[in-house]
């Protein structure tokens, strides 16, 4: 079979390195739940370390010949391969309502969808570990007053503990890549529910970073606020200048004002 052929056409790199894939599988943390999910595991190179580990390890993946050489190689996961599409799955059938940890090497075309999709899902997932391109995975740990800090800042804080972890280089790949990819893992606040309306934060942080170069003022003209409320300081300012509380103010501001 031939393993590149088999990733390329999923926009994913075929991880060839021991020791990276060794060091992915030591990020999870194993604290406070018993199950682990592994996107797209391909020929299993994080998966034999996943296994090493306590717990209990299952993987989805979307290539039927991945799928199928999972099968012959790895016996511990018989039946727990998931022939299937992350993004598509209903979580609900999985682990019997249990938590459970995500983890992966994911597609970089794919990989801010599988974050969204994992926050969709929070309630179930306490810990997310895995490798995206560097510059994604910087702008999800990203802090205020930076360029790389957005939308996936923000909402992905709002709920997570964010870490970068380490780098990994393009050679480790193949076919290599043309830019590095960055290892991070999200642990999941204590309180990962919203004094506010989760639906207009996620609104509010969008809107304001489509223009993220105008005030406040100006960038949120078009949620119809109060001339009042727009005099408030915070209008004033630009989104990378909120942190998630000050965002999570911000919406209540809003909220309160009957947008």
């Amino acid at each position: 079979m031939d393993k590149v052929k088999a990733k390329k056409h999923l926009g994913q790199h075929f991880l060839n390195d021991e020791n990276t894939a060794r060091k992915i599988g030591d990020t999870l943390g194993h604290k406070g739940y018993s199950d682990v999910l592994e996107i797209g595991p391909g020929m299993g190179v994080l998966t034999k370390y996943l296994l090493e580990k306590p717990g209990n390890v299952s993987v989805i993946e979307i290539d039927k010949e991945s799928v199928d050489y999972l099968e012959a190689t790895y016996p511990q996961l018989h039946g727990k391969i998931i022939y299937g599409d992350f993004l598509k799955y209903d979580l609900r059938e999985l682990f019997e309502g249990r938590e459970f940890a995500v983890t992966g090497n994911f597609p970089y075309n794919i990989s801010t969808q599988i974050v969204f999709r994992m926050l969709e899902n929070r309630q179930r997932i306490p810990e997310f570990t895995g490798m995206f391109q560097k510059e994604v995975a910087e702008r999800i740990c990203e802090t205020k007053g930076s360029k790389a800090y957005g939308i996936l800042s923000v909402l992905v804080q709002a709920f997570y503990h964010a870490e970068y972890l380490f780098t990994v280089s393009e050679t480790v790949f193949t076919p290599p890549p043309k830019v590095k990819s960055g290892v991070l893992r999200l642990t999941r606040k204590e309180n990962y529910t919203l004094p506010c309306s989760e639906r207009l934060l996620f609104t509010v942080v969008k809107t304001a970073f489509q223009q993220r170069r105008k005030t406040l003022r100006n960038s949120l003209k078009s949620l119809n606020l109060s001339d009042i409320l727009r005099e408030e300081p915070i209008f004033a300012l630009r989104p990378e200048q909120l942190g998630v509380a000050e965002f999570i103010e911000l919406t209540q501001k809003i909220e309160a004002d009957g947008v």
